[in-house]
């Protein structure tokens, strides 16, 4: 089965703070088939089902914070479970979780664990989305990225890879992606742009930057990945325009009908 795009909504996030409604029809009418949460305004979990029916988008998974996670998990696996979400993913640590070095990251694949039984239990899915800091040390002579992924189960979290930061720590993202075939349901697409020496490299519409993007979704439709979700973390451009162009280029590589 062809893989499905998605829109991580934070790539929205000023957009949907003063008209979610509006953006998410707008979304809609691009052809996305699906979003991924990046919070919900002040939509109850009711209103927003009815909106997502309305206009035709899928509600797969949301991105939900570690202090979330802990604090109110209840609240999220109710909202989800009414929006028809499948997906629960850890989407960020802060530099202050970052800097208990490896006791933090040990006391976390623990706590994943537990997060990962509860969703289950409820029949959803745990995830965690990396940056490139996950590539910056290691555990037991892997990259905590991996440690991450050999210390928890597979049916307790799956994988979230994001392809750019991938890349951008200087890793294969086509040896990322086939080595998590069948554990890699969700894959970001996000391209980045190298400039010229000491300019920053940012993250840029699809087909603009240098990652090969069409191999990438090659290798992620055999490795049996079910969204591809468009994200770009900042925008030179408008945002809205940048993910029409985003997913103007899929339609035009003929990765979306």
């Amino acid at each position: 089965m062809k893989v499905k795009i998605g829109l991580q909504l934070y790539t929205l996030r000023d957009e949907t703070a003063k008209d979610f409604t509006g953006t998410l029809r707008q979304v809609a009418e691009m052809g996305y088939e699906g979003v991924e949460f990046a919070g919900y305004g002040n939509a109850s979990a009711e209103e927003m089902r009815d909106l997502l029916n309305e206009i035709g988008l899928a509600a797969f998974g949301s991105h939900v914070s570690l202090q979330r996670l802990e604090e109110n998990l209840d609240e999220e696996i109710a909202y989800l479970k009414t929006v028809g979400a499948k997906y629960v993913i850890c989407p960020y640590l802060t530099a202050e979780h970052l800097a208990g070095g490896e006791a933090f990251w040990r006391e976390l694949f623990v706590k994943f664990k537990g997060i990962g039984e509860r969703l289950r239990a409820e029949g959803l899915e745990f995830a965690y989305h990396n940056h490139a800091f996950e590539f910056e040390s290691k555990i037991d002579g892997e990259f905590v990225f991996d440690a991450m992924y050999s210390a928890v189960d597979a049916d307790l979290l799956k994988v979230e890879i994001d392809l750019g930061w991938v890349q951008y720590a200087g890793q294969d993202p086509l040896a990322y992606i086939a080595k998590y075939a069948g554990r890699l349901p969700l894959l970001h697409l996000k391209d980045f742009r190298q400039g010229k020496p000491g300019e920053a490299i940012d993250t840029v519409e699809l087909g603009q930057g240098d990652l090969a993007l069409n191999e990438l979704i090659a290798a992620a439709e055999k490795a049996q990945v079910e969204w591809l979700i468009v994200e770009q973390d900042r925008c030179a451009n408008p945002p809205l325009a940048s993910v029409q162009t985003s997913i103007n280029w899929l339609k035009a590589n003929g990765h979306k009908a």
